[in-house]
């Protein structure tokens, strides 16, 4: 352990100087294994001095090679989960354009064929027959298929979705079930975390089946709403105030320019209706919602300058002076 710790000390010295950070994770994946590896090369030389046994054992030789092959087996496994940084690299350089969500699945790939092959050379240092294992995996898959039907399905639409890329990971998407941030997929569900920061496990074939909005791949945000302001507004001053709320709305930072609408729309049954439609540049939640409210506040600000009264849903009872009368007198009869 002593001599592995300064051995690695001086190995990772020489590759930090060097631009290559993948020399760097190949040492540190492989830290472990190779103290491991100085351990097993000890039991080697002592079984050399041990008179009671010899390294020419058949069941020792299958041992040792055992050991080792696990031995760099380990160090592949804990290099392919720092080899996110690998396709980071490889797509920063050739613009593979490599999904975050497709990163994670290939790591995962990369450990279970790193295991398979492991536990494949190990099984033929005993003399497996591992063309015999194969073809029982053959036989039985149609039993394990029927009765892993579920899990497959996820499996597939998992699939589905990564080469599709409706999302990825960090990305604020909304479905009939669930609404929240992406923060991982696996083979079988997706991980939403939710605005009350709750976890909700979906399954990828539920998922696959659901209409899905994402929110964080809008270019702008949408704001449309109706202001109603009283009848009694003359016209002069409606025509003013929705030339003023155009005129804000287009010279506004936070406001894209592209698409802006303040209209005199319709006559509503208790006010006259001014339409606005139009969009903001950010589609962070945050942001968004502090620039609606400094509009609504500029609004509020034109409608008192020009002395226009927002409408409230009121209605006004007309009574004639003869039936009112009448209708009083004959309430009294009735009464007396």
């Amino acid at each position: 352990k002593i001599f592995s710790k300064f051995l690695f000390k001086f190995i990772l010295r020489l590759t930090k100087k060097s631009s290559l950070d993948f020399l760097t994770n190949l040492w540190t994946s492989f830290e472990n294994p190779i103290r491991w590896l100085f351990v097993v090369i000890g039991l080697y030389v002592a079984v050399l001095y041990f008179p009671y046994l010899h390294t020419d054992h058949i069941l020792f030789t299958r041992l040792y090679r055992s050991m080792i092959i696990i031995l760099i087996a380990w160090g592949f496994y804990n290099l392919s989960s720092t080899s996110s940084v690998i396709f980071h690299k490889l797509n920063n350089r050739f613009n593979l354009e490599i999904d975050q969500i497709v990163i994670p699945l290939l790591s995962r790939i990369l450990r279970v064929i790193v295991v398979l092959i492991a536990i494949t050379i190990i099984a033929q240092e005993f003399d497996y027959d591992i063309n015999g294992f194969i073809a029982g995996l053959g036989i039985g898959g149609l039993a394990f298929a029927l009765a892993a039907q579920d899990a497959l399905k996820n499996f597939i639409a998992g699939l589905v979705i990564i080469f599709e890329r409706p999302f990825s990971i960090g990305d604020w998407i909304l479905t009939p079930s669930v609404e929240g941030t992406v923060e991982g997929i696996t083979f079988r569900s997706t991980k939403i975390r939710t605005s009350a920061q709750a976890l909700v496990t979906v399954p990828n074939s539920t998922l696959a089946n659901e209409n899905i909005t994402n929110w964080s791949k809008m270019g702008k945000r949408q704001v449309t709403f109706y202001l109603r302001v009283e009848y009694q507004t003359p016209k002069e001053k409606l025509e003013r105030v929705v030339r003023r709320f155009d005129e804000y709305l287009r010279s506004h930072p936070e406001v894209h320019p592209e698409t802006i609408y303040v209209k005199f729309d319709r006559f509503g049954d208790h006010s006259l209706d001014i339409y606005f439609y139009f969009f903001t540049k950010t589609t962070v939640g945050a942001e968004y919602l502090a620039i609606k409210e400094q509009i609504n506040f500029k609004i509020l600000e034109i409608l008192e300058e020009e002395g226009v009264d927002i409408a409230l849903p009121t209605q006004t009872l007309y009574l004639e002076k003869g039936k009112a009368e009448n209708g009083i007198g004959q309430k009294n009869q009735a009464d007396s």
